[in-house]
């Protein structure tokens, strides 16, 4: 069975995203040489990137208007959409899941290959967790407080337990952990 792996950055005091939709501005304080290789490297374990419809929209937005490396990885992968208001996708690469999220999940992470990962889409994280489906985080701890934002762990997550299994400090001051879900 494939992992479903989250990887998302956060400040310290927990969100992924300004007060605003998509204010990301968080990422510029731990974007580097090392985070970049980090990211290209996700490409080589991923093999299917899971989104929650907004989050979708907002990467498909984002990255067929870029160029580089990391918009070629972005934009060749296997993506899956997790939603009830989507009646198709059109990013390359891109299907819809149909039906409730936990249930197609459960489906999507039995079908043969690399792992699954969700990026970003805390709602549907919320969603999984609760569901004991995400079996892995890589958070990039982003060296600032804002106050305000979209926390990515939401109350409706649920109590789940975790173990560090790796760390590493990057030199703009970030920190990438490891974390895997404890067996239930």
């Amino acid at each position: 069975m494939r992992k479903l792996i989250a990887w998302n950055v956060m400040t310290l005091d927990g969100f992924f995203e300004g007060p605003g939709p998509w204010q990301l501005d968080l990422h510029g304080t731990v974007w580097g040489e090392e985070l970049e290789e980090f990211s290209l490297s996700l490409g080589d374990e991923i093999g299917t990137l899971l989104f929650g419809r907004r989050t979708y929209e907002g990467m498909r937005d984002y990255w067929t208007k870029r160029e580089g490396p990391i918009a070629r990885m972005m934009n060749g992968l296997g993506k899956a959409v997790a939603s009830r208001s989507l009646d198709s996708t059109d990013w390359t690469n891109s299907r819809l899941l149909k039906g409730e999220a936990a249930d197609t999940v459960r489906a999507l992470k039995r079908e043969d290959g690399r792992d699954v990962f969700v990026f970003g889409s805390a709602n549907l994280l919320a969603t999984l967790m609760a569901e004991n489906l995400v079996d892995e985080y890589r958070l990039c701890l982003a060296p600032v407080v804002w106050g305000e934002g979209t926390p990515l762990f939401k109350p409706e997550s649920g109590r789940t337990h975790f173990t560090l299994r790796e760390s590493r400090v990057l030199k703009t001051g970030g920190v990438i952990l490891f974390y895997e879900r404890e067996s239930l």
